[in-house]
């Protein structure tokens, strides 16, 4: 190996002020008048000339009367020289704008199970108007998973009712989210309105993120000296809207996943007899990506498109 060591590019040597020097002497052949274009002292372009020689091994520039004329080699590298710093201003240090139109990778959204039936439909709409060649990954998050599934599989952003952000996470407030009693009344008996008896004696089916049966609503209701029967649990809300329809069941739901339109039935909804704490919902991205410039574009849009969607729900549209 050691014989083709003087073949090794020498990186240090490589400083990019070398090749603007370069390109001042190809513009003004003259070292007085490239330094004052440069805005250095003459014998610092004169340095930047001997270092450029000893580079490229080869004189680059030779003196004719009043002028440096470029040599063989030098014009050879002059386009190099041109693209080289081009490359640099162009893509490295412009503050590179997102041009949605012109984009052909994958966004990355991670959803809780409520947050995807809520929006995916609008998020793909608002999205694909505008970035018509992207393509659109949903991912499953919960609140345990989110901050792995950030880093593991790239996400953009996060829609949640998350908590205890991380100093790495960022977040923007979209909506505050309460509760209804969701039934069918043919089949509990039950009228408009469910009193803390008739909660407290009817089976109950239960949206459960994690598994578990029992929820804060369960410690309160004890505190009242109630106890209520939950029949079935499932972490999916699809499953428990099936259910409720023809069964005598009561399922405490997010106000707007009962108002979902995606199924035809006829179920009830009316304010729940106990107090259930309403939760936030949140824009989450990581903090290193704040600034750049795509993350920005998706945010702005994936935030408008869910407050426009919560009003839309809401009018009961």
């Amino acid at each position: 190996m050691a014989n083709h060591h003087h073949h090794d590019i020498n990186w240090r040597g490589v400083d990019l002020n070398l090749l603007i020097a370069f390109s001042a002497l190809m513009d003004t052949r003259s070292v007085t008048k490239a330094a004052n274009k440069l805005a250095i002292g003459q014998s610092a372009m004169s340095h930047n000339l001997s270092r450029l020689r000893n580079l490229l091994n080869d004189p680059l520039f030779e003196r004719h009367g009043h002028q440096m004329l470029p040599t063989q080699t030098a014009l050879e590298h002059a386009t190099t020289v041109d693209m080289i710093l081009s490359l640099v201003t162009n893509e490295l240090l412009r503050p590179s704008t997102f041009i949605p139109a012109d984009f052909c990778g994958t966004f990355k959204i991670g959803l809780t199970d409520y947050a995807e039936l809520l929006f995916a439909p609008a998020l793909y709409d608002a999205i694909h108007h505008q970035a018509p060649q992207c393509q659109l990954s949903f991912f499953n998050v919960d609140r345990q998973s989110y901050h792995t599934d950030f880093n593991q599989h790239r996400i953009d952003v996060v829609i949640g009712s998350m908590t205890d952000m991380g100093k790495d996470i960022e977040h923007q407030y979209l909506y505050t989210e309460d509760h209804v009693c969701l039934y069918d009344q043919c089949a509990t008996g039950l009228n408009d309105n469910v009193t803390l008896d008739q909660y407290s004696h009817h089976p109950h089916a239960l949206v459960s993120p994690d598994g578990k049966l029992t929820t804060q609503v369960d410690d309160q209701l004890q505190q009242q000296g109630f106890v209520r029967q939950v029949a079935v649990g499932s972490h999916n809300f699809l499953t428990i809207r099936h259910l409720l329809s023809g069964r005598d069941l009561i399922c405490v739901v997010s106000r707007l996943m009962a108002q979902l339109d995606i199924f035809n039935d006829q179920l009830t909804q009316c304010p729940p007899p106990v107090a259930i704490a309403d939760f936030d919902i949140r824009l989450l991205w990581l903090h290193r990506n704040s600034n750049h410039p795509r993350n920005q574009w998706l945010r702005h849009l994936v935030a408008q498109t869910v407050i426009t969607q919560v009003e839309q729900l809401r009018a009961g549209q």
